[in-house]
């Protein structure tokens, strides 16, 4: 058993799950991760952008090579909890043979609950018989910084996806429904993509990004420039969005459809254009730079 949040399922996230299937390794591997973030339960409105919904946190934990997960409604009432209560009443119902955790793990009420408390709770019951073993896993550094959500999201704020990627083991992907926008991109000969920024969801800042979108269901990944805000150079444009034009293609049939875009490289920052022309001769160039970019090696 792995226990943690695995918001975004980074490099740290992995190495946990991949030293838990390494201490027993013909034993199913299981993950226990809670929902909704426990930040928005201890102290309401203060809860972090989440680098994943539910079904991507669980579908990325499967792709690392675990076999249940087991979700926990992170509640008040779980919250006050024990780290006996815990252990008795989330931990061994699972009958865990080996519990693993990042060495920074805390649990029960006022997160009183420390790695070696849930060592000492797993080493016997009341009569003696043992329970789990605790292997504890060190917190990964990735040049010389420590691979966390928080680092990751505070890379994706500032528009450097190359560092979240970097931490994250993977490009950055923001997923979502494409909604019918404007279309003034289809008017000026680049039809986009347009996925609303979900509140509660980390997005890369405001700016212009190549990378790759695909649509769910489908193999095929295809280039696309991505901008990313509210466009300055139009004012009716009140939320954020991720719009994605896939290079040279004008045919696909994307409305109601779910894509995934990944995030590959920053070109530049959003910019306010006076004028249509300008407009079109700046997209053409970043239309260039992402073909560059995303050319086989």
């Amino acid at each position: 058993m792995a226990i943690g949040n695995f918001d975004g399922v980074h490099t740290g996230h992995r190495s946990l799950l991949s030293q838990a299937q390494a201490q027993a390794p013909g034993l199913p591997l299981v993950a226990v991760t809670f929902w909704p973030h426990p930040q928005s339960v201890v102290r309401p409105g203060t809860e972090p952008e989440l680098l994943t919904d539910l079904t991507g946190r669980i579908e990325l934990l499967a792709e690392a090579g675990v076999a249940e997960v087991r979700v926990v409604p992170f509640t008040r009432e779980l919250m006050a909890l024990s780290p006996q209560e815990f252990v008795d009443r989330v931990l061994l119902p699972l009958r865990p043979r080996v519990v693993c955790v990042g060495s920074n793990f805390t649990f029960g009420a006022r997160a009183e609950g420390t790695v070696e408390t849930l060592a000492e709770l797993g080493a016997r019951d009341e009569l003696g018989a043992h329970r789990f073993r605790v292997h504890v896993v060190d917190l990964i550094q990735v040049d010389d910084s420590t691979t966390c959500s928080t680092l990751v999201r505070n890379a994706l704020a500032e528009g450097d996806v190359a560092a979240a990627a970097h931490h994250l083991g993977r490009p950055f992907r923001y997923s979502g429904i494409v909604m019918m926008g404007h279309q003034r991109g289809r008017e000026l000969g680049f039809p986009t993509a347009n996925l609303p920024v979900q509140k509660g969801h980390a997005a890369p800042g405001d700016g212009v990004y190549a990378g790759w979108l695909t649509v769910e269901g489908e193999d095929e990944r295809m280039p696309a420039a991505i901008s990313v805000g509210r466009n300055p150079t139009f004012e009716d444009v009140p939320e954020a969005v991720v719009e994605a034009y896939v290079l040279d293609r004008d045919d696909l049939k994307l409305y109601g459809k779910r894509v995934h875009v990944d995030f590959i490289e920053r070109l530049r920052g959003n910019l306010k254009f006076d004028g249509l022309d300008s407009l079109v001769t700046q997209i053409n160039a970043d239309v260039q730079r992402t073909r560059e970019i995303l050319a086989p090696a």
